[in-house]
């Protein structure tokens, strides 16, 4: 991993002893296309810009010790925007994967994506497909992209893969678990976000990781994505850390278990 500068090692230091590192953060990217037009621009140059701080953002999260980083990097939901950004955004994808292999390789970075995958184009899984099989080894952190992907089709995608294998073996449903239905979900093998991150003051999280994010700790920062950068995110991360987790108990219950 690329080593922090004397300034954010102080910064990132000084995280690591206040209290806990997220060990699983999820980010909406949201607000490039916003940004852009507050600078007279066109979109994709947002969208450009934000590819800036998604790499300014992996590189801090190596750092720090976070181990998942899931980045919203393309929903179902934008099919609906216009054909001609749609297809400068799958541009942009391809390009920003091969430009930045390498460097997630030589960080330690493994890359791989969830999603309804098999929707994408043809070029864009080539490219997503080498960049994961050159990454797959890599230990330090996992870079998921969630491309191609909503909550309600990651929950409804999981329902069908159970009634397909109750069909076929009749399991017990009434012994049925959440931890059960949690392993047919496209993001099974991660730990839930302990910490979710949206850009661009919008106070609602758009389809996302809606299972996984039933406890996480909500952060809304009101830069759009182009402008947070490392700074915003070890104010997010300070955040995250003073708040009391209590996963509905109270907080006599929570210091109890603690002290145990």
């Amino acid at each position: 991993m690329i080593e922090p500068s004397p300034k954010d090692k102080i910064k990132q230091d000084e995280l690591k002893n206040n209290g806990e590192i997220p060990v699983h953060i999820a980010i909406i990217m949201d607000g490039n296309g916003r940004w852009a037009k507050s600078k007279g621009l066109s979109r994709v140059f947002g969208h450009n810009e934000g590819v800036n701080s998604a790499r300014d953002i992996v590189e801090a999260s190596g750092q720090l010790g976070v181990k998942y980083l899931t980045l919203y990097t393309f929903s179902t939901e934008n099919w609906r925007r216009p054909k001609n950004e749609i297809t400068l955004l799958m541009k942009l994808l391809i390009r920003s994967i091969r430009d930045e292999t390498d460097r997630l390789h030589q960080n330690n970075v493994k890359l791989v994506a969830t999603g309804n995958l098999s929707g994408l184009p043809d070029k864009v899984m080539k490219e997503l497909s080498d960049a994961m099989e050159k990454t797959r080894d890599n230990k330090l952190m996992t870079l998921n992209l969630a491309l191609n992907y909503s909550g309600r089709w990651d929950i409804l995608n999981a329902a069908k893969r159970v009634i397909k294998e109750h069909n076929k073996s009749n399991f017990d449903l009434n012994n049925f678990t959440e931890k059960d239905f949690e392993r047919y979900l496209s993001m099974s093998e991660f730990p839930d976000p302990d910490l979710m991150i949206r850009t661009g003051g919008e106070f609602r999280i758009s389809n996302y990781m809606l299972w996984q994010i039933a406890y996480s700790e909500i952060y809304i920062d009101n830069n759009y994505w182009p402008d947070f950068k490392r700074d915003q995110y070890y104010k997010a991360i300070s955040e995250f850390q003073k708040r009391e987790r209590r996963f509905g108990m109270t907080s006599e219950q929570l210091n109890k278990k603690k002290a145990k």
